[in-house]
């Protein structure tokens, strides 16, 4: 049985030391370079063939290879090295549990998967097709964007189908909303004024922005009936409003910024040019000047459930658990959502039982660690296999 060969040659101590390795190597987002290294010169320790890609970025990405010697389908492992910016938190091993910065996003899962391209070398079932990890920085917004993945692709250094083991392992994940973040200034000419000594020809910035939240509103009553069974409704939401310096005084600038999420039947230009259009409006009715940005953090998602991914992907799940994963949405984006939304790539995000992302307190379950790693091989020699 290929479970029982594949589980046998888990070595649980060379995949912990992989983690705390890739975690020890402090790699905040856009610095990623030494936990880049230390991957390379692993995988080039223990035989494997690595390549570097800068793709427009001085820490250069990770490419390893695994061939079969045969034809098949290319299945891509991918995974990023960046950490958000929050202190350091160096590795500790705590009996299941690893913790320190990126333990949980996603240093683990990466090493989950650096133990699944071992599996299938070592164990003699890899026939067919090739495998293909690819690691990287500037992921973490707002440090980055994905812009290495993304040239990467543009690179064509893609497979057919990919799987990116983020936190996440209580649902099969086929769709997701895309987002982007907005930001705005609304504007008068005039420097800011005592209230009694205000202008009377220029318009307030703060009823500007008041007006432009009620729109915001309406838009988002409106986008709220736009609504998938599994992903939810597309929204707009603002999270910030500042103007002024103290209670009286009459200020030049306000500012709004929030989020725009979307469904996958949604255009993410269309998006933008709506947003836009309802911002100008309101600074031509009130006579404001209006500056904007908007950016796209991850285009939205959607894999089939009869994607020959997802069908392998079951397969192995029913083979190590005895049961399917149940469907459901991603409630993150992530670059499975590059991959989809720049090159039409399926892409499914599962990745060990782990918590703590985005503070300081990152943990990821050895144990489950290892249920990842089996779970990997065994959807490569399926899918590959084609």
């Amino acid at each position: 049985m290929p479970v029982s060969l594949l589980r046998s040659l888990v070595q649980r101590e060379r995949l912990v030391r992989t983690a705390t390795e890739l975690i020890a190597a402090h790699s905040p987002t856009g610095s990623a370079g030494e936990a880049l290294d230390r991957a390379a010169a692993m995988l080039l320790a223990e035989g494997f063939s690595v390549q570097r890609e800068p793709a427009g970025h001085s820490a250069a990405a990770v490419i390893c290879r695994l061939e079969s010697g045969s034809a098949g389908r290319t299945l891509q492992f991918n995974g990023h090295l960046d950490t958000v910016h929050l202190p350091f938190a160096a590795p500790a091993v705590q009996v299941d549990l690893i913790t320190g910065s990126g333990a949980s996003d996603m240093k683990g899962g990466t090493a989950a998967a650096i133990e699944a391209l071992r599996l299938l070398r070592d164990s003699g079932l890899f026939k067919q097709g090739s495998v293909m990890l690819t690691l990287h920085d500037l992921h973490e917004a707002p440090w980055g964007f994905g812009e290495q993945l993304h040239r990467l692709i543009e690179l064509g250094i893609v497979g057919d189908a990919v799987l990116l083991p983020e936190p996440l392992c209580d649902r099969l994940p086929l769709i997701g909303r895309g987002a982007a973040t907005w930001r705005t200034i609304l504007s008068r000419t005039g420097p800011p004024v005592h209230e009694v000594m205000r202008p009377q020809d220029e318009p307030s910035v703060i009823a500007a922005a008041a007006k432009l939240v009620c729109r915001l509103e309406e838009l988002e009553r409106r986008i709220g009936q736009v609504r998938d069974p599994l992903a939810g409704p597309e929204s707009v939401f603002i999270g910030q409003l500042h103007s002024g310096e103290i209670y009286n005084q009459y200020p030049s600038e306000c500012m709004l910024e929030g989020t725009r999420r979307w469904l996958p039947s949604s255009d993410s230009a269309a998006v933008e040019a709506e947003l836009r259009g309802i911002i100008d409006q309101v600074a031509q009715e009130t006579g404001a000047r209006a500056s904007t940005e908007f950016r796209v953090i991850r285009h939205a998602f959607k894999i089939e459930p009869a994607d020959p991914l997802v069908r392998s992907f079951q397969k192995a799940h029913v083979e190590l658990t005895g049961a399917e994963l149940p469907g459901g949405p991603k409630p993150f984006v992530d670059d499975g959502n590059s991959f989809y939304g720049l090159a039409g790539i399926p892409a499914i995000t599962h990745g060990p039982r782990a918590g703590g992302q985005h503070t300081v307190s990152e943990w990821v379950s050895t144990q489950d660690m290892v249920r990842v790693a089996v779970l990997y091989a065994l959807i490569a020699l399926d899918y590959c296999a084609g």
